[in-house]
This record gives C-alpha cells, structure tokens and sequence, in this order.
C-alpha cells in the first residue's frame, strides 16, 4: 500500500492558462530571487503566488462521526483519563494506555489541575511545567541554527507584517523546530493559539518555552484523549480571540472547529493542512460540498514530499527504533508496508544497515518502484511469520491486523511511521488475554499467552516524532512552506480561491528550495536568453510544468 497520492495532470486548458499566468508573474518575481541582497515585498505575495486547485479522487472515505455521538456534551474532569474510544480516525483513534506516557520522576499531576503564570502574568496556557521554559528556549536556539532559510524569510518579512491582523490557530507537532516557526508567524504580525496533533511529540520545555514568550499553549507529553481534545477546544473556544486562520497536521482541529463551532469555521480566511489525513478530510469536505472556505494542500508540495517526507523519513526511522529497542539492523529481517515517500526513505536506510527489507503494495507503480529499486514485493501474510520488524507508512486503517499479529515471532517490532494511528489495529490487543508490560518510555510488551512478547512502539503513533527528534533541517524546509502559504492565503484578494483545495503553485516550491541552497553553499545555472527561448522558460522560472514528478 502506499501512501495517497494525488492526481498532478491537469487539463490542457488550464495547464495553459497556469503557464501563461507564471510567465507573467517571473519577472516581478525574479528580483525576489535572484539577487542576494533584493528585498522580498510580502505585499506582493498575493499577486506573485497563485495556487493550482486540485480535485483529488478520494479513494478512501473518511468519515466524520455524527454530532450526537461526541457533542452533545463535553468531557467531565472525571472522564478525561477513561479508555474512551476516539471521535476521530487520526490522531486518538485507539484506546488509551492504562499507563502515564511520562517518565516516572515526572510530576503525575494532570497540568489541567494545576495553575501556573508565566513572568508575565498570563496563565492563558496549559503545559507540564512552565519553569522548563529556560530549558526549552536553549533548544529553541539550537533549531534556529539549522533553519536559517525560515529564519531569513522572518528578517526579510518582520518589517511589512504581512500576517498583521491575522490570528492563527494551530493543531501540529509541538518540537523545537515548530517553535521557530510560531515565532516567525508572530514575528510577521500573528497572534497564535497553539495545541499538539499528537499525544507523545511535544517537548515539554518548548511548550513552556512558548507560553513563557506568550503564545497560548494547551499540550504536553502524555495526554490522555480527552485531555486532546479539551486542549484543542481551549486554543479554540476562547473569550474576545476569534480565529482566522487555521494551520492543522492531520485534520483533528479543523474536524473539531467544522462539527462543535461552524459559525466561526465559516469565518476562517484559509486553511493550511499538511498530512495526508488531514488533505483526505478536506477532498471529503469539497467533495460533498461542506468546505466553505479555501485551503491550501501543502503535503503534496514537492516542498513537503520530496524532502520532509522522503529525506526526513529516512534518517529519523533508524533513530526511532535505536533509541526505543537498540536493535542491529544488520541481516534482520523488515517488511515496510507503503512504498510511498515515506515507504521509499524508511527502506532505503534500512537496506544501507544491511538489513533484508520486503515491502507490500496496493499500486502496481510504487510496487514497481520498490522491484527496480531491489526489493521484494510481498503480500503481508506471506512473511508475517519469519520477519522482526514491520514499519507501516500507508496512511490506510488496518494495515496489520489482530490475526497477522497474533502469527508474529517472538521478539517482533511493530511499529507506524504514519501519521495517523489507525494503521496497526492496536484496540484488538486490548483484551483480557493478552498482557502488558511497560518497558520503558513509548515501548511496551505485548505478551500472549504462551509467552511470546511483540514490541509495539508508541501504541502504533508516528514513531519518530513521539519517541526520537527529525532532522532540523528538513523540517526548515516545510515550516517555511507553511508560513507563505499561510501569508499568501491571508494576503489573496477577494475571489482568488474560492471554497476549494488548492496546491501550491510551482513558483513557491521553486522558491522554498532557492532559500535553502545558500546552507550548501550551492550556486545555480543561469539559462541564456536563447537557451530560454528554446525550452520555452521564463529565465526565473517556474521551470517545470504543473504536472512534472520529481
């Protein structure tokens, strides 16, 4: 299986029309660009960018639970660490483990029970500890070290303010390289409220770090599921602080804005979503013709895809399962499900440790991708009895099943490289029959009853985000994908997009990557005029048509 992908080809008519509306703006564009010390006019955004809207076949319906099962009221003190089933298939949908998902010398109490207040006197967030704030802002200092081309769009933008006015809230890994980003956003204008997509990734000294810097904060380490989605009502449901921005991974804050609060999802200028969960909910919303305002898919930018999903991917998986298992790779035997982007980086580092990788495939194209690149596609069950480790990357439900894993050897990993944690149908584990044993921090045993153990990680969560870090540097590259795409939504005159997904133009990506060449100290060739003409290229780009796979 692989992970969705869209559909790039677009129409003659409209691939013309495209061409033709970049031919116009590369000029205007070029001296943003191409000069070093040229100033970057964010005003001009609005005019210079131009997203291409995408309609996305959606192979897989998502479905959004009815407003009686979950809304009808909210969730009591008592209730927030119960086993309660998830409303939403992303980032909650499986039981909550019994045990803390901190480590033992941390505090046990719930930071909704305790009342804290920054130097400033705001108590307007709700973290672990805000007197880790010092410790988060020293992390926050190494991210910005290697994200300097984010940091540069902040120096360039911050004296224009294009996000003046604009009040974003925010549902996405709470790291310190997110941190960056919020601070650029607020940096360029914005007010933001910020909330965690997933229960394990956020540090806890960069949340405090932020709330102590004053962005409301409502995240930490080890929520319980109601914790979730009290944590994001909170950023939300404010008093004199609404929303005009959102800017989600994987859907739940948006989900939860458009079913308990449409009249101010209605008001929202634009939505930034960059997962394939969250894309998928936004094609289901068009689709059926309930998404009233316009959004922009930053997951399948080549911006995203090619570098954060592939590059980024490749190196964190070795560092996910050394930190949590300190396995050696070599001659063991892994079965990566999806030969995606993500597919792709997690088997390619694999096989460079000499381990035996399989992969299995729903598209005859990633399946003969996987053949050409020297893997053997394999069906699941075929394997599931000799492997050591299974990785799934699909962005599919169900990938590994109660009964493959009950066939699993002793000693097996398992373990999601998705982000949503509905791949590995960890709720079947939660029966009577089976124990578990806490490990260590993010790693369990699951012991049946002869005895045998299988190592799940993270409850079946994204792996290298809830138990390892990402590379900074690939992460520079989405954040600042993120930020004009959230500056060129805010900015677009009336009638530029309308309720509908759009992608970012080619002109954006093109950009992105310009501003991280100078870290390799990488120096590009220039097109003649004749050489131009002949391709048929303005000489500053875009440089290739919208439909071109990298």
């Amino acid at each position: 299986m692989s992970e969705p992908v869209g559909d790039a080809k677009l129409e003659v008519k409209q691939a013309s029309k495209e061409v033709k509306e970049s031919e116009n703006v590369a000029e205007k564009y070029s001296a943003m660009t191409v000069s070093k010390n040229s100033e970057m006019n964010m005003g001009e955004l609005s005019t210079v960018f131009s997203a291409v809207p995408t309609h996305k076949p959606v192979k897989k319906q998502i479905q959004f639970v009815e407003d009686k099962q979950e809304f009808s009221r909210f969730p009591t003190k008592t209730g927030r660490r119960s086993l309660s089933r998830s409303i939403s298939q992303s980032s909650t949908d499986s039981y909550s483990s019994a045990a803390s998902y901190t480590d033992s010398s941390d505090d046990e109490t719930s930071p909704r029970d305790k009342t804290q207040v920054n130097t400033k006197g705001s108590s307007d967030f709700c973290v672990k500890n805000i007197k880790q704030a010092e410790f988060g802002r020293r992390e926050i200092e190494i991210a910005e070290q290697d994200m300097s081309a984010l940091i540069s769009l902040r120096k360039r933008a911050q004296s224009e303010k294009p996000l003046a006015g604009a009040k974003i809230v925010g549902c996405t890994h709470i790291t310190a390289q997110t941190a960056v980003l919020i601070e650029t956003l607020v940096a360029l204008g914005a007010q933001c409220r910020w909330t965690a997509c997933n229960i394990y990734s956020t540090q806890n000294e960069v949340a405090a770090a932020l709330s102590e810097m004053g962005v409301a904060v409502f995240a930490w380490k080890g929520e319980s599921e109601d914790d979730f989605w009290w944590c994001i009502d909170r950023c939300v449901n404010t008093e004199g602080w609404q929303p005009n921005m959102i800017l989600d991974d994987g859907g739940d804050l948006t989900h939860w804005m458009y079913k308990k609060y449409p009249n101010v999802f209605k008001k929202i200028r634009g939505i930034v979503e960059e997962s394939v969960t969250g894309v998928h909910r936004l094609y289901q919303l068009s689709k059926a013709g309930k998404l009233c305002v316009p959004a922009m898919n930053v997951n399948d930018s080549v911006t995203k895809q090619k570098f954060d999903n592939l590059y980024c991917c490749r190196e964190s998986i070795l560092d996910g399962l050394k930190r949590t298992t300190d396995v050696m790779f070599g001659g063991k035997q892994v079965v990566v499900c999806g030969y995606g982007e993500v597919g792709k980086g997690c088997c390619a580092a694999l096989k460079a440790l000499g381990a035996i990788v399989y992969v299995t495939e729903i598209d005859p194209i990633c399946a003969l991708q996987a053949c050409m690149d020297g893997f053997r596609v394999v069906k699941l069950n075929e394997v599931i009895r000799q492997v050591d480790v299974i990785i799934t990357c699909t962005g599919n439900k169900n990938v590994v099943t109660r009964d493959q894993l009950d066939r699993m050897k002793n000693g097996s990993i398992v373990c999601n490289m998705g982000h949503s944690n509905t791949e590995i149908d960890v709720a079947s584990l939660r029966t009577p029959e089976l124990t578990w044993e806490r490990v260590r921090s993010q790693v369990d045993h699951v012991i049946w009853p002869d005895g045998k153990r299988v190592i799940l990680l993270a409850e079946g969560r994204l792996l290298n985000l809830s138990c390892s870090t990402v590379p900074t540097f690939v992460l520079s590259i989405t954040a600042t994908t993120q930020a004009l795409a959230l500056i060129e939504l805010y900015n677009a005159p009336e009638g530029r997009y309308k309720q509908d997904v759009y992608l970012l133009p080619k002109k954006m990506d093109e950009y992105v990557a310009s501003l991280h060449l100078a870290t390799f100290d990488a120096h590009l060739t220039e097109l003649s005029d004749e050489q131009a003409k002949y391709l048929g290229l303005n000489k500053n780009g875009p440089f290739k048509p919208n439909y071109y796979r990298y």
